[in-house]
């Protein structure tokens, strides 16, 4: 197609007269504001200051060869004495940078041949206009190989950009700073390494970002996708499994000078019996600890328990619990059964208390209501037997059965607000009492706070007794850096424990303070207040008052991160009967590095809470743990000791934990420690253990039938078809004589047919597209295909010349074009399954190999191809038969630029304001 300019150049042949010697303010403004692509027509004013006419000789001349003058030369006729315009076309090519430029006309008297020059000054305007494109992506790849994507990224404006390339979940091969002169186009791959170990089939999207420096704004982003084919895909089952572990630990202790050891076995197992699984089943039997018992070994327990629906039974060994006041938490073995209606539950447990000699058994019954979804209602009963002819171990001992009717309930009462409460009757045959427990939360957008209070008479026969203990708290946010808080705790002091472990020191504290967040990292916490703490164990080794001040400061920096503490207090030592000051000093530091997380920690204090005034205590340790791998681990601590505080407990001084998995289903796990009995101040001890698990996960439900998967491949012109191996996920199959192929024992579900072309003639090719999407879900399934050889796509790009003696400025101007930068194209070739698209110069050879038989289309895309070019055919559409190698010519031509010119006269002029005399 001839791109036809009409231009109006009547200055050439008839004058425009002007009535004034100023020019339009309009098309003085013409020259401020001028667009790339576009063409525009820029005023010069000349004047005949002589008597006779003149006729002059005119050429044009830009100073950038990216706008050229539509016509370079004419000639102009002006009367005598006159003021005229001569416009001067020009074309202004899209790919012209911003900035000034200038047009410049020399003129020439014909007659008397003196030559003058006149200028004007033009701007061109910018135009940022980025464009990023997918070019190539592999629609199926291996785990474990790389994905390698490449994008098109042009520069469509006229300003040079600074790039910036990110991509969130791939590796750019470039700079990540990029520089793109205007017009001008990159490839940009990326790539993506696949994890070799992946267990299924996953679709992995890629993405690139660009944006220009400074812009963040203009991001523009695209994705591509791509299946990732598992080589070691998870053997998918026929059976649904219960998860069970069965380990056996061998176990040594020395304790205050004398070793122990033994084996340890223990069974563990938890999920559903069916695939819909709706039943839940979980059960443990650990058999009788070879020493004794601490916190860091197991001790002998049994118990199974089951769910359905509504329906929950549990028989065995666990923390059965009543309500807060009547029994809160009691380990023992028994059952316990619970049945959910619409809105209303019941049940009820037995317990043998394990831990707990006052008591010998206990029987619970409740009932629970729901008001609204949020809102509950318990009642209940507790029946108490005790123990005859043992040791009283506790406060109180029952002296009969005791009876202990109960109500509870928690309530929403708005959005933000909660309540709940409790109240417990008991009688036995000596004694009644009552107890009750108040609680109110609530949670605002910046306030929330709680409270509780528990009140328990002298004879109540609960796990409360002549207990009356308030705790609250408040937080209030002022602003998002800046709160403010008040805490209230107090201790129950008698309550009916286990007597497995020891009691933790009876602690009474009101504090407040205000918190101030200095930094999206940092933050820093003033807080104020006193603390109550006794000792409940004797002979006691701490009992005092203490008023205090703390600082606490948390920050991170970079990958670390800091705590740092101080605490300054006056303390009444209740033991010694002295006062003095005790001030505290603390450090931890963490960070990680190397799949590897370290922490290190020191305190120093000075006290008087203890045996001694102005005691100097230096507490240090440190934890590392690091993961080596998905298999591998080890932990590694050390504490130098503890304060008295914590001698309730049992405490590490050194611990070492290893973990490997030998393979699946197989563990080992090798510790050994000194540590710090509960109630020990000094005396340590050391525990080893070595651990051997097992995980079998049993199956219980068959779900599925194996199922069989065969087919032929036909020989369509190829050496044979024997011998060709297919992969179908981790299943494998080699074609007999005729090409037949047959997997047997699949498991139903969604696989990847696969052709190991190593087996094959290198031209080789399927009939269908590879790797082949099946869902394997009958008995028999049959899948044909057939083998032909592969047919090839070559051309050239031939840049072909046209002759116009009207464009002789543009052609030569785009000869040096030419040698300064290649124009490109793209081409794309199109099958139904296959498409393919390449980048290529004009003047140079393109080939598309490796090519399945049938219907193909090329197109041909400008891919920002100069204007001044065209393609003469930009689709072929044709027929490639086996081993066919397809020719193609692709023409680009450049159009021709016919001028015509406006036979009439086109007047400009102005109202000439005339002076009156």
């Amino acid at each position: 197609m001839i791109r036809t300019w009409t231009l109006f150049i009547t200055l050439l042949f008839f004058p425009v007269f002007i009535f004034s010697q100023k020019q339009s303010e309009r098309l003085i403004s013409k020259k401020d504001s001028l667009m790339p692509g576009m063409s525009t027509s820029i005023p010069f004013t000349l004047e005949n200051n002589s008597d006779e006419n003149k006729t002059y000789d005119i050429s044009t001349t830009v100073s950038n060869p990216l706008i050229t003058p539509i016509l370079e030369k004419g000639e102009f006729q002006i009367a005598p004495h006159e003021t005229s315009v001569y416009l001067v076309p020009l074309r202004i090519a899209a790919e012209t940078s911003q900035g000034f430029y200038s047009v410049t006309l020399y003129i020439t008297d014909r007659h008397t041949g003196i030559s003058f020059v006149k200028s004007s000054k033009i701007v061109v305007s910018g135009n940022r206009k980025l464009s990023v494109t997918g070019l190539d992506s592999p629609e199926f790849i291996r785990a474990g190989e790389t994905i390698r994507s490449s994008f098109l990224l042009k520069n469509n404006g006229n300003v040079t950009e600074d790039i910036i390339l990110e991509s969130k979940n791939a590796i750019l091969d470039h700079d990540a700073l990029l520089v793109l002169s205007p017009n001008e186009s990159k490839i940009i791959s990326i790539h993506k390494v696949t994890n070799p170990e992946l267990r299924q089939n996953e679709f992995q999207n890629l993405n690139l970002s660009v944006y220009p420096k400074g812009n963040p704004k203009e991001n523009q982003s695209i994705y591509v996708s791509t299946q990732v084919i598992a080589v070691k895909p998870t053997e998918n089952d026929i059976y649904h499994r219960l998860p069970v572990s069965a380990s056996l630990s061998f176990i040594g202790m020395q304790n205050m000078g004398v070793y122990n050891d033994g084996f340890q076995g223990e069974i563990y197992g938890k999920g559903t019996l069916d695939k819909e699984n709706k039943n839940q089943i979980e059960f443990r039997a650990v058999t009788h600890n070879p020493i004794e018992f601490n916190t860091f070994t197991q001790y002998e327990e049994y118990f199974v328990n089951y769910k359905r629906d509504n329906f929950f039974v549990h028989l065995g060994d666990k923390t059965y619990a009543s309500s807060y006041l009547t029994e809160f938490a009691r380990y023992g073995r028994g059952a316990e059964i619970r049945y959910d209606l619409n809105k209303v539950s019941l049940g009820g447990f037995y317990n043998h208390p394990r831990f707990f000699r006052d008591i010998k058994d206990e029987f619970n019954i409740y009932s629970a209501f729901r008001i609204r979804k949020e809102s509950e209602l318990y009642v209940g009963y507790l029946y108490k037997t005790p123990r005859e002819g043992e040791i009283n171990y506790s406060n109180v001992k029952l002296d009969s059965d005791a009876h202990l009717p109960y109500a509870k309930g928690k309530f929403k009462i708005s959005r933000n607000i909660n309540l709940s409460g409790e109240f417990a009757y008991s009688t036995t045959k000596k004694t009644d009492g009552t107890a009750y427990m108040l609680q109110a939360e609530a949670i605002f957008e910046r306030f929330n706070g709680n409270i509780m209070y528990i009140k328990a008479s002298p004879d109540f026969a609960g796990y409360f007794t002549n207990t009356d203990t308030f705790n609250g708290n408040i937080y209030y946010n002022i602003s998002k850096k800046l709160s403010v808080f008040v805490n209230y705790m107090q201790d129950a002091k008698n309550f009916q424990r286990d007597t497995l472990l020891l009691a933790a020191p009876y602690r009474k504290y009101f504090q407040y303070g205000v918190q101030y967040k200095y930094l999206p990292t940092g933050f820093i916490v003033l807080n104020n207040g006193y603390q109550t703490y006794q000792d409940r164990l004797e002979p006691r080794q701490f009992d005092y008052y203490e008023r205090y001040f703390k600082v606490s400061i948390n920050q991170q920096i970079g990958i670390f991160q800091m705590n740092l503490e101080g605490q300054f207090g006056k303390t009444d030592n209740y033991l010694t009967g002295l006062n003095g000051d005790s001030s505290f000093y603390s450090a931890n530091f963490s960070f990680q590095k190397f799949k590897t997380s370290f922490n290190l920690f020191g305190s120093y204090a000075i006290t008087s809470r203890y045996q001694l005034q102005n005691q100097k205590i230096f507490y240090y340790g440190a934890r590392i743990f690091s993961q080596f791998s998905d298999k591998t681990s080890l932990s590694l601590f050390y504490q130098n000791n503890y304060m008295p505080e914590e001698y309730f407990k049992d405490r590490n001084l050194f611990e070492l934990l290893f973990h490997q998995q030998l393979f699946s289903g197989h563990e080992v796990d090798l510790s050994g420690r000194y540590s710090l009995q509960r109630g020990e101040i000094g005396n340590k001890d050391f525990i080893f253990s070595m651990r051997y698990t097992w995980r079998p996960n049993i199956p219980v439900q068959k779900t599925a039938e194996y199922i069989t998967l065969s087919g032929n491949i036909s020989n369509l012109g190829i050496k044979k078809t024997e011998g060709i191996r297919l992969m179908l996920g981790s299943y494998l199959s080699i074609t007999d004589k005729e090409g037949n192929y047959l997997f047997k024992n699949v498991i139903p579900g969604n696989y990847f047919l696969e052709i190991d072309r190593s087996t094959t003639e290198i031209n080789d090719i399927p009939t269908l597209a590879f790797p082949a999407a099946l869902s394997l879900i009958n008995k028999e399934n049959i899948f044909n295909f057939g083998l032909t050889t592969a047919a090839s796509v070559q051309g050239h790009i031939q840049f072909v010349e046209t002759a116009d003696k009207d464009q002789t400025g543009i052609s030569e101007w785009l000869a040096k074009k030419d040698k300064k930068k290649k124009e490109s194209i793209i081409i794309e070739a199109i099958s139904n399954d296959q498409t393919y698209r390449k980048i290529c110069f004009i003047g140079e050879d393109f080939d598309f190999t490796y090519l399945r038989p049938g219907d193909w289309t090329v197109k041909v895309y400008r891919n920002g191809l100069d204007k001044r070019y065209k393609i003469s055919t930009n689709k072929f559409q044709f027929t490639l038969k086996p081993s066919e190698t397809k020719k193609l010519s692709i023409h680009v031509v450049k159009q021709q630029i016919e001028i015509k010119y406006q036979q009439e006269s086109l007047k400009v002029g102005y109202n000439e304001i005339k002076k009156k005399k």
